[in-house]
């Protein structure tokens, strides 16, 4: 079928709309990405051989109906998968002396969900309203499970038939038990519609925004968002939404990579309906002999995995406090935007052999790593699919979802 009528939309009427939307958030308030996210090749089975005739609509009329969506009510199975190129299960036990292999020893959301980083997933979601959802990774012969029901959070893990436990922020009671409620990765999306919202915020004039056709998503009818990068130097090669033609909820996302391949990221429901579950979804009893482990327990293990984060070669740790504290500049805009940080001390990262890095450490950046020159002197650029770093010798870092080429042509427009 031709694409609908398309229209490219400006990034004030896109922020406006986007901003005016609901807040509630209906599924468990832990991150699935990362990356992203969090954060797939989704086969094209998911969608049927003939599309779905429906009615002509511009980009700028979709955006304002993703926006509009309200469903607080759904249950479902939806597969997720990344591929960024990026060894992530070997990065922490790399990077962090004795770190590899190390388990904390309970079911808690924010260790085993960041699983979902890598490789390819089955999930289902339920979720009732803001205060009951329920979310379950499915394995080969196990199952792991994270259920918020008003005031508690229970995750069990049946593979090793550990339980853990936390109160969760509700009402007046948010600001009391804000510490102990489990906690993902800082903004990462955990649907397809968190995806979307994420990347059509980021949408304005530097970017292309259409309606590309129509298609079938678990059965329901959808249109199709294509947002594109109008400039070049860009890793990513577009963002494809599939919007639920009936109630504007996102079901399927793809983000490509401007090189081509496997999908970077892909999320989407495989099945989907919108009535109301069943209260008994959200209703967990520990199983009879499940280790069971209250978040409070879990502050000596945090506090031990801060001493592990003090033990990464200073560099590393310095660049990542100045980071969380915004002190970089940024360079460009839009797609292109890259993220200047300045190391404290003017120092890159220890020389191989000299003894600040582990050699686990030093061969895992090196196999990460391509050497450049330029008028800045040279340097290291670290590469995934999707986001690139160049660190400089004297230790400056430069780091966006932009190509090798454009990270050299940032670090010599700083040196001149």
């Amino acid at each position: 079928m031709a694409p609908n009528d398309s229209a490219e939309t400006i990034g004030e009427a896109t922020s406006t709309v986007v901003g005016r939307r609901k807040a509630t958030r209906y599924i468990v308030p832990v991150a699935v990405a990362g990356v992203a996210a969090a954060t797939i090749g989704l086969v094209p089975a998911l969608a049927s051989p003939g599309d779905p005739d429906l009615p002509k609509i511009s980009a700028q009329e979709l955006i304002e109906k993703i926006a509009a969506s309200d469903e607080e009510q759904l249950s479902g199975t939806f597969k997720i998968s990344t591929d960024l190129g990026l060894p992530l299960d070997g990065l922490a036990g790399s990077l962090v002396p004795g770190g590899e292999g190390k388990d904390t020893g309970a079911a808690a959301p924010q260790d085993k969900l960041m699983e979902l980083t890598s490789g390819t997933h089955t999930l289902r979601v339920a979720a009732d309203g803001p205060e009951r959802q329920k979310l379950s990774v499915l394995g080969d012969a196990s199952e792991y499970s994270v259920i918020h029901n008003q005031g508690e959070v229970w995750a069990y893990d049946s593979a090793s038939d550990e339980v853990y436990h936390a109160e969760a922020p509700e009402g007046r009671d948010a600001g009391k038990h804000a510490e102990k409620a489990p906690k993902g990765p800082e903004g990462a999306p955990a649907t397809p519609k968190d995806f979307a919202e994420q990347a059509l915020a980021a949408a304005g004039d530097t970017t292309s925004v259409t309606v590309d056709g129509t298609a079938q998503v678990a059965g329901r009818d959808a249109y199709q968002l294509l947002i594109k990068p109008k400039q070049s130097g860009s890793t990513i090669g577009s963002v494809r939404i599939a919007v639920d033609a009936e109630n504007g909820v996102p079901l399927k996302f793809t983000l490509s990579a401007a090189s081509g391949g496997k999908a970077v990221v892909d999320a989407g429901f495989t099945k989907v309906d919108f009535a109301k579950p069943a209260a008994s979804t959200f209703a967990f009893t520990p199983p009879k002999g499940a280790k069971v482990t209250e978040a409070d327990e879990l502050e000596t293990g945090k506090d031990e995995r801060g001493a592990a984060q003090k033990a990464l070669p200073g560099q590393l740790a310095e660049l990542d406090g100045l980071a969380g504290e915004g002190g970089f500049n940024v360079i460009g805009k839009g797609w292109t935007s890259i993220a200047e940080i300045k190391s404290p001390g003017g120092k890159g990262l220890p020389e191989a052999g000299s003894g600040d890095m582990p050699a686990e450490a030093q061969g895992f950046l090196d196999a990460l790593g391509d050497k450049v020159t330029g008028k800045f002197g040279s340097g290291t650029v670290f590469k995934t699919r999707l986001v690139n770093a160049l660190l400089t010798d004297d230790g400056s870092v430069y780091v966006g979802a932009v190509t090798k080429d454009a990270l050299v042509r940032a670090a010599d427009a700083a040196a001149q």
